[in-house]
């Protein structure tokens, strides 16, 4: 018999865009992008994931739609959870589901912080350079929505959506930060990736060839990049459970961290303002 308590437990849904070209051929031009139907994913974490920090609520009966919620008091700049190793993993090849942490990185997050919506003046900030998620520049409260902007880490979004949180800086159609413009970006934070990667675009400099031998060497190189990362995370994890990581020294590194990847910005300038907006989901996660 089913479980009651089983039945009513809130399913979040899969952050959309990130889903590669090949994953499906069907024409979704025509499709309300809030509803295109992606592979189904089944969490295989033990959900909640962080009960002590994020509630995850329906925003709608549809199911379509979910939204996460603070359940802390932080200030800004504030570690709000790690990106630690495990749960997270690098993963071969994006999907819809991954998060970009390089040039060609992409890492699995296997964790409901997959589920924390896109807003343009977004509540968290993802640093995946540093795998940390960061309170934004006004800190959070109990109940503020948990968004973050998309393309401060992906560079290309198979499925760009249009944005309705209704924001007098909301920048309209959302893809990767490789199709928006440098005004679209100005005052957000964005990885450092991200704006390797926009110096490129912006100075006619292309991040590859189309030489066979060049391609192959940096396919290896790529591989022992992943091997590397790996044994990285595994010290670092290892190195998280046995020293406190909490310090004021700590917290003034975020807050620079934070201040230095602001795009367009000068010295000491924070950024845009962060609230308790956004709310684009999409997709089609099943009940465990």
């Amino acid at each position: 018999q089913a479980d009651p308590a089983k039945k009513e437990r809130v399913q979040p849904q899969p952050v959309p865009g990130f889903r590669r070209d090949d994953d499906d051929d069907r024409d979704t031009a025509n499709l309300d992008p809030e509803i295109l139907t992606m592979a189904p994913l089944t969490p295989h974490w033990t959900q909640p994931s962080h009960p002590d920090i994020q509630d995850i609520v329906k925003a709608s009966e549809t199911e379509f739609l979910t939204k996460s919620f603070s359940k802390v008091s932080l200030p800004p700049f504030a570690v709000y959870a790690k990106m630690s190793f495990p749960p997270c993993d690098l993963a071969d090849e994006p999907t819809y589901a991954t998060v970009q942490c390089g040039k060609a990185k992409h890492l699995n997050l296997n964790s409901d912080l997959l589920y924390i919506n896109h807003s343009c003046e977004p509540s968290l900030i993802f640093d995946t350079g540093n795998f940390n998620v960061l309170a934004g520049p006004k800190g959070l409260q109990p109940g503020d929505e948990l968004t973050f902007f998309y393309p401060s880490t992906e560079w290309h979004m198979a499925q760009p959506f249009d944005c309705f949180c209704g924001t007098p800086s909301c920048r309209g159609k959302i893809g990767g930060a490789r199709d928006m413009s440098r005004a679209q970006l100005e005052g957000l934070w964005l990885n450092g990736h991200i704006r390797e990667l926009l110096e490129e675009r912006d100075s006619g400099a292309r991040s590859e060839n189309d030489d066979p031998t060049a391609q192959a060497l940096r396919d290896a190189l790529k591989a022992a990049e992943r091997v590397v990362e790996a044994a990285r995370s595994a010290l670092r994890s290892y190195t998280e459970s046995t020293t406190g990581n909490s310090n004021g020294t700590q917290q003034q590194q975020h807050q620079q961290t934070a201040k230095n990847g602001v795009n367009g910005s000068k010295a000491g300038r924070n950024g845009a303002s962060a609230r308790e907006l956004g709310g684009e989901l999409g997709g089609d996660t099943r009940s465990a």
